[in-house]
């Protein structure tokens, strides 16, 4: 089951993982395969593409970088039980470890990506030899979350063009100077029977979410266990992780290294890529080197 059919001359995932419950993963990756393993896991409504610019420039570096859309996103199959919660999430990066290798394991996320990143690191869930969260922590603000699940349950009908799905974005992202080219959209997008455009997400995800008190405190208890490398990046217009929410993280797990990257708001990478993975290298060049660099 999908949203639709995928856009022509959309890009086809470079790789396919087994996940849990049968549940088929696609992703990309970049940069030497003997390289250090990078996971970048996608914010919630988001996809692997989010991540196109920093996986370049990893693998650039000499990483072997993996994005994948996370089950229920993107090109990854819909959970046929409708399992969206942060175990199923956790399930399904636990099998692509193993079907990378087994690891040990860079951990970067946005988001709910990010989510999942802090759970399994602090739950020790997957070999991770690094953390790095973008714009998440176990505190965050109830406004922010409030605007993404807005924009998410808009249109729920779809969209009759992608010039209205460009302007859906714009309204959440003003920010963003609007694309000329909208055939990029297309990624984001999946084309009914009907005829209308559909956000790639199942919308049977949004239900799945756990209490904001549940879900802040498994995320405490998994910072105040992290001993490994860990790098927090804010956006600076965050209005989801604000400046004291990620103080509060930084209370949590003293060691972490912390980066506020100005001009970028929630979706750090989209909105300032060449600082956000400037920062993420050097980290990795300190913190997990290349073999020979």
């Amino acid at each position: 089951m999908s949203a639709g059919a995928r856009l022509p001359g959309t890009p086809e995932p470079m790789h396919r993982w087994p996940g849990a419950g049968g549940v088929t993963i696609a992703g990309d990756a970049w940069g030497p395969a003997e390289g250090p393993l990078v996971l970048l896991q996608h914010g919630g409504g988001q996809t692997r593409h989010a991540w196109k610019g920093a996986g370049q420039a990893l693998g650039a570096a000499g990483y072997r970088a993996v994005a994948f859309d996370a089950r229920g996103h993107g090109d990854s199959d819909w959970a046929p039980d409708g399992r969206y919660g942060q175990d199923a999430m956790l399930d399904d990066l636990r099998s692509v470890v193993a079907a990378l290798g087994g690891g040990p394991v860079v951990l970067v996320g946005a988001s709910m990506g990010g989510a999942t990143s802090l759970a399994a690191a602090g739950e020790g869930q997957v070999p991770a030899s690094a953390l790095v969260l973008v714009d998440i922590a176990p505190r965050i603000e109830a406004g922010g979350v409030d605007r993404i699940q807005a924009f998410m349950t808009r249109n729920p009908d779809g969209f009759g063009s992608l010039q209205e799905v460009a302007e859906a974005i714009a309204s959440y992202q003003p920010h963003r100077e609007r694309p000329r080219n909208l055939d990029g959209l297309g990624k984001n997008v999946r084309l009914g029977p009907d005829g209308r455009y559909r956000w790639h997400w199942d919308p049977r995800f949004r239900a799945a979410r756990p209490t904001r008190e549940d879900r802040r405190d498994r995320l405490e208890e998994a910072a105040r266990r992290i001993t490994l490398p860990t790098l927090l990046v804010r956006g600076g217009m965050s209005d989801l992780l604000s400046e004291e929410g990620a103080q509060a993280f930084l209370a949590l797990c003293p060691h972490s290294e912390y980066v506020n990257v100005k001009g970028a708001a929630h979706m750090v990478a989209g909105d300032r890529n060449d600082v956000f993975a400037g920062a993420v290298i050097d980290f990795l060049t300190r913190r997990v080197p290349v073999a020979g660099g």
